[in-house]
């Protein structure tokens, strides 16, 4: 029985309890058990008290705000962040509210002081309503590269995240439940130190088009890349990216994953789930066509978007005790851009392009956009299938 329901019960025969002379009592407390599942001492402790007058207290501290005025806002900022977890919409809140505040109206003082200080577990509790479920995982298309696995050593020991440069690489097919045939796929390349993360798409996934993306990047990022990982994917264990990294004047590392060992290659594919899945989830793209569309989405406003605002958590170190493995994480989740602003390694020239293209972006105008390239994209996707299904 639900609570509303016992204390319908309780209502109805707690008047009766108090009229009624010894031998009925027994009979109605009999009869309240029976209904309820109280205990007997329970029902009686119920029976001999007043009836409350109001609504039933609420346990636990006591509420400083608004919840309904509350989820307007935060729900508002959680659905232009792209869902971003609690702890982290909690780091990323400040910034949000001021872009919000310029879009709608200026907050009160008292108001955004009360919201930014909810607990990220309020803050669950709060947007519980609104949640969705995530979508059906993708399969895996990498074909194992023979040509140089003798030539790329592996690497050995956990990847060195205190300075900028260090990049992983990796690739995801957009192939739905089949691996045959043509289709897109799209890269990943994240920088450990910071997170930043730049996402291109390719046809096929040759060794001339993941060469092609990989130069063009490595002049856009605001950073220099110092050493280089991938998985053993024959899209990058190939001649063509040998000689672009290892025939330089200054010999770049790099090193690949040992073999069935996904985590080797951990950093870049917690990205393939945030940067692409999220984004185009799990279709099959089997048109050409397809990629200038998304590397134009990829290259402007996902780009800004992802490393300008949303903050991530960084790992600073294990402890193992007992048994047991601690994770250690940043007291405060930072957004890519924010970790290479305190860098010492980054030139200033760099920090203060960042600053000034930073200051020109609005998140929620970056997320209107990237909606309105979406709906395009798989408008052409629709479009296409039709084309190509036709007799």
């Amino acid at each position: 029985m639900s609570l509303s329901a016992k204390r319908e019960a309780l209502a109805r025969i707690h008047g009766r309890y108090q009229r009624a002379g010894r031998p009925h009592k027994t009979l109605i407390l009999d009869e309240f058990c029976a209904l309820c599942g109280y205990h007997r001492k329970a029902a009686l402790r119920l029976l001999n008290r007043a009836l409350p007058t109001g609504p039933p207290k609420r346990s636990g501290p006591k509420i400083i705000y608004e919840p309904g005025e509350v989820l307007t806002v935060l729900k508002a900022v959680w659905l232009a962040s792209d869902q971003l977890c609690s702890k982290l919409l909690k780091a990323a809140l400040p910034e949000w509210l001021a872009h919000q505040e310029r879009r709608s109206a200026p907050l009160p003082e008292a108001f955004k002081e009360k919201l930014l200080a909810i607990s990220p577990a309020q803050m669950d509790r709060l947007l519980r309503p609104v949640r969705f479920q995530h979508p059906k995982k993708g399969l895996s298309a990498t074909r194992p590269g023979t040509l140089l696995r003798h030539a790329v050593p592996t690497r050995h020991g956990p990847p060195d995240t205190s300075r900028p440069g260090s990049v992983e690489a990796d690739t995801v097919a957009h192939c739905d439940d089949s691996t045959e045939g043509d289709y897109v796929h799209s890269l990943t390349f994240t920088e450990l130190f910071s997170g930043w993360t730049e996402n291109r798409a390719v046809w096929n996934k040759s060794a001339e088009a993941v060469l092609v993306e990989l130069q063009a990047l490595e002049g856009a990022v605001p950073y220099t890349m110092k050493d280089f990982h991938t998985d053993n994917g024959g899209e990058f264990l190939n001649w063509a990216l040998h000689r672009h990294l290892t025939g330089r004047t200054v010999k770049l590392p790099w090193t690949r994953s040992r073999a069935y060992r996904k985590n080797d290659n951990a950093h870049v594919e917690q990205k393939n789930w945030t940067h692409v899945r999220q984004l185009f989830g799990h279709d099959r793209f089997a048109h050409p066509a397809l990629v200038p569309l998304m590397n134009d989405l990829y290259a402007r406003e996902w780009s800004q978007f992802t490393n300008h605002f949303k903050p991530t958590f960084k790992l600073l170190k294990r402890d193992k005790q007992a048994g047991k493995t601690k994770r250690i994480y940043e007291p405060t989740p930072q957004t890519p851009y924010q970790r290479l602003l305190v860098s010492p390694e980054i030139p200033e020239a760099t920090k203060a392009k960042l600053r000034a293209e930073h200051a020109q972006l609005d998140p929620f105008a970056l997320k209107k956009n990237i909606e309105l390239k979406l709906k395009k994209f798989f408008t052409v996707l629709g479009n296409l299938d039709r084309e190509a299904t036709m007799p």
